[in-house]
């Protein structure tokens, strides 16, 4: 497809397609989109005679795969805040259970305990067997 003389042209690595970004007219505002439009089909070539049934078929088949890109992206970002509004970040839980006089731990903080009370000279060697037991179990769970 045509690009206007001075767009911006980037690639767009999540879909794979090439996108174009019309330029700022000249007094520094913004087009209208009608203007982005005349400006658009003005510096397209559309004679009937210039393109082919094939060129034109690939043309629209390029269109149709785009726009099944987009439908993909927004849909996967409407998933992604729908599952943003049913889980909460770790800190946020971990203040909550604090409040409620409960000590949550992730599995890291876990180990690292672990691998501490392994490491000391103080545990004895039914303790350093039993921590290696449970690092056992959280490194299978990881």
């Amino acid at each position: 497809q045509a690009v206007p003389a001075g767009s911006h042209v980037r690639l767009n690595l999540q879909t794979g397609e090439r996108e174009a970004k019309l330029p700022d007219s000249e007094n520094g505002k913004r087009d209208t989109r009608e203007e982005r439009r005349r400006k658009r089909y003005s510096d397209v070539d559309v004679d009937s005679s210039s393109f082919t049934s094939e060129e034109l078929k690939k043309a629209l088949a390029k269109m149709k795969e785009s726009e099944k890109a987009e439908r993909k992206v927004s849909s996967l970002f409407l998933k992604r805040c729908t599952v943003r509004k049913k889980f909460r970040p770790i800190e946020q839980l971990k203040e909550e259970f604090e409040k409620l006089n409960v000590k949550m731990e992730t599995d890291y903080e876990i180990m690292v305990k672990l691998i501490g009370k392994f490491n000391s000279s103080a545990s004895t060697l039914d303790e350093k067997v039993a921590a290696l037991y449970d690092l056992e179990y959280y490194v299978h769970q990881v």
